[in-house]
């Protein structure tokens, strides 16, 4: 076994062992079988619902993605942006380890558009940067409706306006190419976040909950942001860890609580399905890259990393 293919193991059993460290830790805390009662008590209806709200908020994150992919030249459908999306979330879920979705998507961007991959990196990384700042938006609002934080009102408001004004100059002076779609961008991020958040209300009400919702959509936004690091699948394991202490914190009930981002995990991993279809049927995607060239792109990729610092 060569250098790449035993890195990319040791990455594989790496997120497992962590996987299963967690799912460890989160069953000495709370009781899996009321876990397990608690779904097979929900309502399908709201769970179809919240599926859908979480579909919804992918077609936005696509056309949130074709914003600062269009800034830097290209020439790109919102049809074809929407497939190779499904496809990125598709190699996300179901093909750990790798390449990876987003490196998939830079791979194939590159060799249809001709553009260096510094370029298509820095929008990919860009659109996700918008993402956190949309859930850090959604934070403060949250933050100031949950009783158990006893915060000034003004401290998160101030905290967020004095960021995004950072934000917007660091990207209008280092980026200026990426700042034009600052605020579209910005705006279809939270519609994002919204509806996911709508689909963890959803989820909510699965289990005709009549309690309050902000510290529960406030803690799933926190363990979302957790999420970034990948240590785990998808984020599995990690979510509800972060939830289970969470639930402490805010009074929540901790098993409905788990139950909570598992479902969500449950129905992105659906949502991830139709990418399928592009891998295994669609000649648009046919050709996946060898590993020579999945080599070349890890240093390539990894170059453009090391060189992302702006200079001044």
């Amino acid at each position: 076994m060569d250098k790449k293919k035993l890195s990319n193991a040791a990455k594989i059993l790496l997120k497992i062992g962590v996987t299963i460290l967690l799912i460890y830790l989160i069953s000495r805390k709370i009781d899996l079988v009321q876990v397990k009662d608690i779904f097979l008590k929900s309502d399908p209806l709201y769970i179809f619902l919240a599926l859908v709200a979480y579909c919804l908020s992918q077609v936005f994150s696509s056309w949130r993605l074709l914003d600062f992919l269009r800034s830097i030249g290209m020439d790109i459908s919102y049809g074809y942006n929407l497939r190779l999306y499904l496809l990125g979330l598709f190699y996300n879920v179901f093909l750990p380890g790798g390449i990876g979705g987003d490196g998939f998507k830079i791979y194939i961007l590159r060799k249809k558009y001709q553009l260096p991959t510094k370029r298509i990196f820095l929008a990919l990384l860009l659109d996700r940067l918008s993402g956190l700042w949309a859930i850090g938006t959604l934070c403060v609002i949250l933050i100031i409706l949950i009783p158990q934080v006893k915060i000034a009102v003004a401290l998160p408001i101030v905290a967020l306006m004095l960021g995004t004004l950072v934000y917007y100059i660091v990207l209008k002076k280092f980026f200026p190419d990426y700042s034009r779609c600052f605020l579209p961008a910005q705006g279809k991020a939270l519609i994002v976040q919204s509806f996911q958040l709508l689909a963890v209300i959803c989820i909510l009400l699965s289990q005709q909950f009549v309690g309050k919702f902000s510290p529960y959509l406030f803690s799933f936004l926190v363990a979302s942001v957790a999420t970034v690091i990948p240590v785990t699948f998808g984020g599995f394991g990690l979510r509800e860890y972060v939830m289970t202490h969470a639930s402490g914190v805010f009074n929540m009930n901790q098993s409905l609580a788990v139950f909570v981002t598992l479902a969500f995990f449950i129905i992105s991993t659906i949502a991830a399905l139709p990418g399928m279809y592009f891998v295994y049927r669609s000649s648009e995607f046919a050709n996946p890259p060898s590993e020579e060239e999945a080599e070349q792109f890890e240093k390539d990729a990894d170059r453009s990393i090391e060189q992302q610092s702006p200079s001044p």
